[in-house]
């Protein structure tokens, strides 16, 4: 160090009030303090975040479109029938696209050995959202088509209606049953399977005593 540089220190510490110090106590003093606050800006300095970053797989927005496609090839692939009348198990049911009705009737068990499936074309292709009726020997054109065969009225001449046949917009015709109620009675069926009796409309949430009083003579059956 030279003395020049040595004197200008010493006036720097005399006006600091550090005269006492050697200036080459005061230089590694200083030194010390300049390391101890680097050490402290490094440490604690805010750092920035990291960009984020988004990944895009090529072709993902094709994928999902493929996705979207799929899933409606596969609600298109598929028939919900209900089958009733003279077989084994009536009740709704899934079919492969194309079925026919044939098909219908082997998933509801086979027919009974009172069916007449002479009534009937058995190599028909279903559609989604009919019924399948399996008349019985002996049963007449009127009786088949009251009972809702192919997707016929489910409202009888007489103006009953049949409550395992009917859509919600038939069973509105029905005194007392709004949209909400005949949306319950066509979700209960397809959940339980048709209605043995009339009185079975009880089980429908919204249909009690009272209102099944205003009903019964007014539905059927079959």
């Amino acid at each position: 160090m030279s003395a020049r540089t040595s004197d200008r220190i010493r006036e720097l510490l005399a006006r600091a009030g550090l005269g006492g110090l050697s200036p080459h106590v005061a230089v590694g003093a200083l030194a010390a303090c300049l390391l101890v606050s680097a050490v402290g800006l490094w440490r604690f300095w805010p750092r920035a975040p990291a960009p984020e970053v988004a990944f895009e797989e090529p072709g993902g927005g094709e994928s999902a479109a493929q996705g979207g496609a799929d899933a409606a090839g596969e609600a298109a692939a598929v028939v919900v029938v209900h089958v009733v009348g003279s077989v084994l198990h009536p009740g709704v049911y899934t079919l492969p696209q194309p079925s026919r009705v044939a098909d219908a009737i082997a998933s509801a068990g086979g027919p009974l050995s009172s069916a007449d499936l002479t009534a009937l074309n058995l190599a028909r292709v279903l559609t989604d959202g009919e019924q399948v009726y399996v008349p019985a020997i002996g049963e007449t054109a009127a009786d088949v088509m009251a009972g809702g065969a192919g997707g016929g009225s489910a409202i009888a001449a007489d103006g009953t209606v049949n409550i395992n046949t009917a859509s919600a917009t038939e069973l509105e015709t029905l005194p007392g049953v709004g949209p909400s109620t005949a949306e319950k009675i066509v979700s209960d069926r397809e959940a339980n399977g048709p209605f043995s009796a009339p009185e079975d409309l009880m089980r429908v949430p919204g249909i009690g005593p009272k209102k099944f009083e205003a009903l019964k003579d007014l539905v059927s059956v079959r």
